[in-house]
């Protein structure tokens, strides 16, 4: 068989199992998880384990001193609105019911949730370097952690968390000094460099090379999905100032799509803000921009992993913010050193 045939049998065995795993839960109705179609093979994993799907990167899985994952709606005990899998009491769900769903993600990931620590996010580039002491906090104890969206660790068995519903969750592994990182990064943290100052704060705690790095960019909502103004797409533009020579680094990996919008002229690259489909708006894709400050920062492309799974296109089975109108749970972020 030629490699194109093979990649299509990989394809079909993938579509099957994930069909498998997302029919044995009703409430999906037959739904199929969409994938942007401008990838030549599937990116993110959907497992099972422990009655409970979830997705993670295969680079991340190739580090094995790491356990990480991006959780779904399913294998939950949430109801309505939060409906299963959901990780925050704050939005409305019962507490029982939240803690109950951290057990079962404790379960897959083969740690208690006494050790899992979590925070208060607020949209910040704040990072908090998680110790021996800090196991429990935001999840089982008093959060303590305020106004932070970013946590990094290199304590065995500590389970870093961070919360999504369409903002961009940020994976980070130094297989070299045994360090994990996770992040939350909505526009407003993307825009002021959450992921360049998680490689700097790599570097300043545990002396990490970027280059050493290996970095997944997980679900959010995609540049198709997300329109926002004026004032938010200038915001980027100056942000990011000259970016054709990290741009044209990622296009020569492949490891993300850069055709432009529509666009079929392989010359015309992709560009974080692009023409809107209304009159003074514009389209904003934040996995690009998250890569190109990766990129910016010293981390090598090869090494990082780009989902291509959007949440608002599949809020079936992931909570999205503006898919439900702000009605919805928090999706989980998991990684931990073993």
């Amino acid at each position: 068989m030629t490699t194109e045939q093979l990649d299509i049998v990989y394809i079909e065995k993938i579509r099957a199992m994930e069909k498998e795993i997302l029919n044995s839960y009703p409430e999906t109705d037959g739904f199929s998880l969409k994938r942007d179609t401008r990838r030549k093979k599937p990116v993110m994993n959907l497992k099972l384990r422990e009655q409970v799907p979830f997705l993670c990167f295969p680079k991340l899985s190739a580090c094995s001193q790491v356990e990480h994952l991006f959780t779904t709606r399913l294998g939950g005990v949430s109801e309505g609105r939060f409906w299963s899998m959901n990780f925050s009491s704050k939005l409305g769900d019962q507490r029982e019911r939240v803690l109950e769903n951290f057990q079962r993600i404790a379960g897959v990931m083969d740690c208690r949730v006494e050790d899992m620590v979590g925070t208060v996010q607020t949209h910040t580039t704040n990072i908090f370097r998680v110790k021996e002491g800090d196991r429990g906090k935001g999840i089982l104890r008093d959060p303590e952690l305020w106004e932070l969206d970013g946590l990094v660790t290199d304590v065995r068995g500590i389970t870093l968390v961070a919360y999504m519903a369409d903002c961009v969750p940020l994976f980070f592994v130094d297989p070299l000094k045994n360090a994990v990182g996770i992040a939350h990064s909505g526009w407003r943290g993307t825009v002021q460099n959450m992921a360049g100052k998680m490689v700097e704060r790599f570097r300043v705690e545990f002396d990490s090379r970027p280059e050493d790095l290996v970095v997944g960019i997980g679900p959010s909502i995609c540049q198709d999905c997300y329109e926002v103004d004026e004032a938010v797409a200038a915001s980027f533009l100056n942000a990011l100032g000259a970016d054709d020579e990290e741009r044209k680094r990622i296009a020569q990996s492949g490891i993300y799509p850069m055709n432009a919008i529509g666009e079929g002229d392989t010359e015309k690259l992709r560009s974080v803000v692009e023409s809107g489909k209304a009159e003074g708006k514009y389209q904003l894709d934040l996995h690009l921009a998250n890569l190109i400050f990766l990129v910016r920062a010293g981390v090598r492309p090869e090494n990082i992993d780009v989902t291509d799974i959007c949440t608002a296109e599949n809020s079936r089975i992931l909570f999205s913010h503006r898919a439900s109108g702000g009605k919805r749970g928090n999706m989980g972020a998991f990684i931990k050193l073993k």
